[in-house]
């Protein structure tokens, strides 16, 4: 699947072009690697763009850029084998080739090969960078969440319970909100369709916010940041609420709750912490084996072909958990 067109808006079909291509022969230290699973992200709106992010921009007719897990089936590269199971960016196709250093190895023994997508992943461990390296959360203190049954926001929610939190979940809809406390056991929910956020955040947060972890952006944000504690930490993951606009979106209105009470607003992308990552899926694994910690995987049938339609999901609000395509 390659890039054809920059989107203005949310992304259309036509944005890109599905192709047939021989795949090209290994060179020295890459692999060829089957894919099984692509990760759909809301950052891939952003790769989109005709500007550089933490990430080179996509050139036109580049293949989507997708982080994927698969098999590798033919190796040049020392470390990787025939039949390894690896992770890393190998786009949106059904074949990559890639230097064998840029991948990671999975070992399917902590989990199976789709949670490297998900718990073990770009989710989790986005989720355990912002809000353990940022947030620094302490036992007693309440933790806001936005995007709560996304599955970054999903994550954030448990490993804020077990360091011993009080968390509130904001999300659309009573599907997701039910889901977030019955399942995932957050202390409350907030519908963001229903009902006024100014009301609602301080009735379910009475003492206030110590930290803020955003995955939205626009209002939820200034509706969060009213609530602030003395000292609070305000975690920015995402902005999904304007990744798809077609003027610039004016900042947060209540940013001088951030002087009042002399907190911090800070952004960070996980691959800050790619040394860390070893130790952190260590630990999310036991969490994940001792029951403490999971997400569903919403996982699309069809393969390449269905990635469009699949993408515009995460902006209709429509997946739920950790969305995938799968190809294999």
């Amino acid at each position: 699947m390659r890039l054809a067109a920059r989107p203005v808006g949310l992304p259309k079909s036509s944005d890109w072009s599905l192709t047939q291509e021989p795949v090209r022969k290994p060179g020295a230290g890459e692999v060829v690697v089957k894919t099984h699973y692509i990760s759909v992200d809301p950052a891939m709106r952003g790769w989109m763009n005709d500007m550089d992010s933490y990430l080179p921009k996509l050139a036109l007719g580049d293949v989507m850029r997708a982080l994927t897990v698969g098999e590798v089936i033919e190796s040049h590269n020392d470390d990787l084998a025939v039949g390894d199971y690896v992770a890393g960016v190998g786009g949106v196709q059904d074949y990559a080739v890639v230097q064998g250093q840029e991948l990671m190895k999975i070992d399917l023994g902590l989990a199976p090969l789709q949670a490297y997508l998900n718990t073990l992943g770009i989710a989790g461990l986005t989720a355990y960078c912002g809000l353990v390296k940022l947030g620094e959360p302490k036992a007693g203190q309440t933790v806001l969440v936005s995007g709560a049954a996304g599955s970054v926001g999903a994550h954030v929610g448990q490993i804020a319970k077990i360091k011993g939190c009080r968390v509130i979940g904001i999300a659309g809809g009573k599907r997701k909100c039910d889901f977030i406390v019955d399942e995932l056991g957050f202390d409350g929910a907030i519908d963001y369709k229903s009902g006024n956020l100014f009301e609602s955040i301080p009735q379910l947060c009475p003492d206030g916010v110590d930290i803020f972890f955003d995955n939205v952006g626009g209002d939820i944000l200034n509706a969060a940041l009213v609530n602030i504690n003395h000292s609070a930490r305000v975690v920015l993951c995402g902005g999904i609420a304007n990744y798809n606009a077609t003027s610039p979106n004016p900042g947060p209105a209540a940013y001088g709750m951030l002087i009042i009470r002399s907190a911090r607003m800070e952004g960070y992308i996980y691959l800050d912490y790619q040394d860390e990552w070893p130790a952190m899926i260590k630990e999310m694994a036991a969490w994940m084996a001792d029951g403490k910690l999971e997400c569903p995987d919403d996982i699309v049938q069809g393969g390449v072909s269905v990635f469009p339609d699949t993408l515009l999901r995460l902006f209709s609000g429509d997946n739920f958990g950790k969305l995938m395509i799968k190809v294999t």
